[in-house]
């Protein structure tokens, strides 16, 4: 079964405008990691907020793990929907410490079973020790580690990623991106990425996606990188 199914979407800011996604449609199966590359404006974000649903489609149909969570008479709101979601500024509570910013997306798992799903996430991300720490007290790559624990923690169904790079300096995100790739198939994580640099999706990404050229919007040029073990 397709974890991400998506069906014919298009999306528009405006009825006057040309539409942004245009008849897009799109599948993943479980633990695929699938980068959608292309320039500002193209609507790579765009369709990472229509999937967590933060943008109403025009038309076309979303299902994630099997359910319809949108489409011409179905609207699921974004905190019913698995999605997570990882920010390029990476979205940490200020005044959280790294243990509370992760257990803040918890508050539906029982109580009991919190403080062991906080802990695993840290040894996932290699954090155990900065658990009392605040964002302000990490370096970049440790606040990134953070917020894909944070984002990780409820178990979603698919994990959205926006330019999850673009703060970090060249030599940091380097070394990020090939952790990051292995946090995420150590947790086989179903992962959809969005960037504008071809080199986070070779170094991460099982397949890659085009956004922003006429003759591929409708999605179909989804192009193999590697193999998935």
């Amino acid at each position: 079964m397709s974890i991400v199914k998506i069906k014919g979407l298009t999306f528009s800011f405006s009825r006057k405008e040309e539409p942004v996604i245009n008849d897009f449609s799109f599948s993943m199966q479980k633990g695929e990691i699938v980068g959608i590359l292309g320039q500002s404006g193209s609507g790579k974000s765009t369709l990472l907020r229509l999937i967590s649903g933060l943008e109403m489609p025009m038309k076309g149909t979303i299902i994630i793990a099997g359910t319809t969570v949108v489409s011409e008479s179905v609207f699921i709101h974004p905190e019913e929907r698995g999605v997570g979601m990882v920010f390029q500024d990476y979205a940490l509570f200020p005044h959280m410490t790294v243990k509370d910013n992760i257990l803040f997306g918890l508050t539906r798992l029982p109580r009991k079973e919190r403080k062991s799903r906080v802990d695993e996430m840290l040894e996932l991300v290699q954090m155990e020790e900065f658990y009392k720490r605040y964002p302000h007290e990490l370096s970049g790559g440790q606040q990134q580690r953070i917020a894909l624990a944070r984002a990780l923690a409820p178990k979603p169904n698919v994990l959205l990623m926006d330019e999850p790079f673009s703060n970090l300096d060249a030599d940091l995100k380097e070394s990020i991106r090939d952790d990051l790739g292995v946090i995420l198939k150590k947790a086989n994580m179903t992962c959809i990425m969005v960037t504008h640099d071809r080199h986070d999706v070779e170094a991460i990404c099982d397949y890659s996606i085009t956004l922003g050229q006429s003759n591929v919007s409708n999605g179909l040029n989804r192009v193999k990188l590697k193999t998935i073990n």
